[in-house]
């Protein structure tokens, strides 16, 4: 068993800070948490003394793409996409999401790519395995599969001009079904579509509509009758009031909204990611240096300040927030925790901000009874953290305050003095980039 003494506890539920107690550790779950006058160190095989820092739970993040060519690890993505095999494409997932674990990041929700070979739904799903089998250190990954028709937005992230499998996209709701019941036959956990144009994608307005109410409905029917959940990209009001009519478990970015759609959402309790590190000067810079299009590039500066306004319109008006990065070929893999930072630029206070990467995401992906908080009976998802997160988000983008990651109950990540245990096989930056040119 193991001991955390000398903490200062994160109550995501009750945005609020715990003293004076210890936690106690069994197996892969957390079987009490004690007054400490109540402890006694001699029964417990490890005794972590936490020294004044914060434990929380390991952190979640509901939107991003570990499957993509992010800008750490790939030089351009228009020409990646031609010169690397799926198959190493996979490896490179597994990386990408070693980074975000690295980091605290206990539990990804991935939400799929297309390629030129294809949707890499089952080479995702093997990541995923590969770490429940314990064969690779890595977060806890929920992989979603792609049900969507021709010439949507997420038909577009390849080039117009790229030859498509035949099976890579469906029309109709009996071709969605299809399409949806494939997925879920792979083994997915999410269902993925979208309702609306996008942001980073070439020639593609952000306000088209990607499918009809029958359509939508049909995926989300098909994603429920298997128990599973289905997330749907949404930038236009039209959009959201589709989904939620269908009864989307989650909705993706909310660029654009109005009153009405805000209230359906609230009424319905439906769970947003707003996905803002996506929106930023940093990331569009990024993006720039990586290849992408002018027209792209234009698109995404003229949205931003539409995100950032709307996810002031949904705090304000009570919608469930639930942490989203859209990581993918940008920002950086493994920065994650940047996210927060935006949300408290934008009117969160410090602990809300952290309740939207643990308990309010756990809720949103339907974990909530398992991981997102501290409390008896759940599975322990810990991070020991070198200051008070819960007063300043920042603190989380430095790995060097990221002391502990505690999965499951088995510590992954040790960064405490004397200790050097990472979750990655190499040093950040001493990798090759494989599509220089």
């Amino acid at each position: 068993m193991i001991a955390i003494t000398n903490s200062r506890i994160f109550d995501s539920v009750n945005k609020s800070i715990i003293e004076n107690k210890v936690i106690i550790i069994k197996e892969n779950l957390i079987e009490k948490i004690i007054p400490k006058e109540e402890f006694e160190s001699k029964k417990y095989k490890t005794v972590i003394d936490a020294n004044g820092k914060t434990i929380m739970p390991g952190m979640i993040d509901c939107h991003l793409h570990t499957a993509m060519f992010n800008c750490m690890t790939f030089h351009n993505f228009r020409v990646a996409q031609w010169e690397i095999r799926p198959e190493l494409q996979q490896m490179y997932s597994l990386f990408h999401a070693q980074m975000c674990f690295d980091m605290g990041f206990t539990t990804l929700r991935d939400l799929g790519l297309a390629t030129s070979r294809g949707l890499l739904t089952a080479e995702i799903c093997a990541v995923r395995d590969s770490i429940d089998l314990g064969l690779f250190p890595g977060p806890r990954m929920l992989v979603a599969g792609w049900s969507h028709i021709t010439g949507s937005h997420l038909d577009l992230i390849m080039p117009r001009a790229a030859i498509r499998p035949k099976d890579s996209t469906a029309d109709g709701p009996y071709e969605l079904r299809k399409q949806t019941r494939e997925n879920l036959r792979t083994g997915v956990d999410v269902v993925k579509t979208c309702a609306s144009g996008g942001g980073g994608t070439d020639k593609e307005e952000p306000d088209i509509i990607n499918m009809t109410q029958e359509e939508i409905n049909a995926i989300v029917d098909e994603a429920h009758n298997f128990h599973k959940i289905a997330a749907v990209h949404c930038f236009t009001p039209n959009a959201q009031k589709m989904s939620v009519k269908a009864g989307a478990d989650t909705i993706e970015h909310m660029v654009f909204t109005d009153n009405e759609a805000l209230q359906m959402i609230v009424d319905s309790g439906t769970y947003v990611t707003p996905t803002l590190s996506h929106r930023t000067d940093h990331a569009i810079d990024i993006r720039r240096n990586i290849g992408t299009p002018e027209f792209t590039l234009k698109k995404m500066k003229k949205i931003q300040p539409y995100a950032f306004e709307t996810f002031q319109k949904m705090r304000d008006k009570g919608v469930n927030i639930a942490m989203g990065t859209d990581l993918g070929f940008d920002p950086e893999m493994g920065t994650n925790a940047k996210e927060l930072e935006i949300y408290v630029d934008l009117g969160m206070d410090n602990a809300e901000a952290l309740q939207t990467t643990t308990i309010n995401a756990a809720r949103a992906i339907k974990l909530d009874k398992i991981i997102g908080s501290i409390e008896v009976g759940k599975i322990a998802d810990l991070i020991m953290v070198n200051g008070q997160p819960d007063k300043d988000v920042k603190i989380l983008q430095k790995k060097e305050n990221i002391e502990i990651v505690m999965k499951e109950g088995k510590i992954e990540v040790d960064r405490r003095d004397g200790n050097n245990k990472s979750a990655l096989s190499v040093v950040p930056g001493d990798w090759k980039i494989p599509d220089y040119l």
